[in-house]
């Protein structure tokens, strides 16, 4: 089967009014053409599709889309969308259950979210001249995560979900794993996340989409496994959301990703923002963005890429430090304490932390 994977797709005060009037054109431009011939559309979308208005208590935005977003996706060939996200329950169980609701009017399979935590491990499995192919979703633990008794995403966990991915594989000719993690911004892999991805490659995934870091990252073949660290955003447009430093500047650019699950091939696709919508790169952009994912790819060849990672954690040392250093004052909210546990709780965010605040033996005998 010819697939097309993209990032994550999620409606902004800047696209949203095109999205509910269904405007395909100036949303997507030149990028159309990747919808063509496909026999599946997956993509990862992040946010809730509902009107509701109370979002819930949460660091960070509560994303939303028109209700017209479902009808735009299925027009444009998306037939299979991602919900193990940071993002779907942002609007709590009401915002969840509009989102299935949509998604469901249009007839636009979902994968990765479920009644509870045990529920939503199903795999999604798409079948289509003799060929099956499962897809695992999964989430990093920040906020809309399903708990024992509440509905919600697919959790990742270092021991089912590797379980899950065996299993998968033993029940279908390819695996694809959506994995929502990574942190925001990062061009590469922390140690455990890169530990991680090939974990579930040895364990027989096909393809690893890494996709939260809202910034093209790196990618290599590893025991015949496609893993992409960073798939940046498809459509995400905001410019509100954008600062001028140099770790969001990843913002504007994705990657599309076209698989052929019967040959295995795989390539890309570099898109870039172009308001109210994206458009595929070109001219010198295309070539500085192909050269420095080429750049990023062989570092992981040559272990050059955790210098990559430990130049990331410097330059967010100080926001860490600073928000920590608030939630420990006498004077402190609530919800800055509460900081504390969302770092904790969240893999990225300790991925970060722990690479801040190393013990001794890291040092010891040196």
């Amino acid at each position: 089967m010819k697939a097309l994977l993209l990032g994550g797709i999620s409606p902004t005060a800047t696209s949203a009014e095109a999205f509910d009037k269904g405007d395909s054109e100036s949303l997507f431009h030149d990028v159309l053409p990747l919808f063509e011939n496909k026999d599946f559309v997956l993509c990862n979308l992040e946010c809730a599709v509902t009107e509701e208005e109370k979002g819930i208590e949460k660091y960070g935005p509560c994303l939303k889309a028109p209700l017209g977003t479902a009808p735009l996706l299925k027009a444009l060939g998306v037939t299979h969308a991602g919900l193990s996200n940071n993002h779907v329950f942002d609007f709590g169980k009401k915002g969840l259950a509009d989102t299935r609701k949509a998604l469901e009017a249009v007839g636009i399979a979902y994968t990765g979210v479920g009644e509870n935590a045990e529920d939503a491990r199903r795999d999604l499995i798409i079948e289509k001249n003799g060929e099956k192919i499962a897809v695992v979703a999964v989430c990093e633990h920040e906020y809309s995560y399903a708990l024992p008794d509440r509905e919600g995403c697919r959790g990742f966990d270092m021991i089912d979900s590797l379980r899950d991915v065996r299993e998968a594989k033993k029940n279908a000719d390819r695996v694809i794993v959506l994995y929502h993690g990574g942190k925001e911004y990062s061009a590469y892999p922390s140690p455990r996340l890169l530990k991680v991805c090939r974990a579930m490659a040895e364990e027989g995934a096909d393809v690893i989409l890494c996709q939260h870091s809202h910034t093209i990252g790196c990618y290599e073949e590893y025991k015949g496994c496609h893993i992409v660290y960073g798939q940046g955003n498809f459509h995400f447009v905001e410019p509100s959301f954008m600062h001028p430093t140099p770790l969001t500047a990843g913002w504007d650019h994705g990657m599309a990703v076209t698989y052929d699950t019967l040959t295995d091939e795989i390539s890309f696709d570099f898109v870039t923002t172009d308001l109210p919508g994206i458009r595929l790169a070109q001219g010198d952009l295309l070539a500085s963005l192909k050269k420095g994912f080429e750049e990023r790819n062989a570092s992981l060849l040559d272990g050059s890429w955790k210098k990559g990672w430990d130049a990331f954690v410097e330059a967010v040392a100080p926001e860490y430090l600073a928000r920590l250093s608030e939630a420990f004052q006498k004077q402190e909210t609530l919800r800055e304490y509460n900081i504390v546990g969302h770092y904790l709780d969240c893999e990225a965010h300790h991925d970060v932390l722990a690479a801040l605040f190393q013990t001794a033996n890291q040092t010891n005998e040196k």
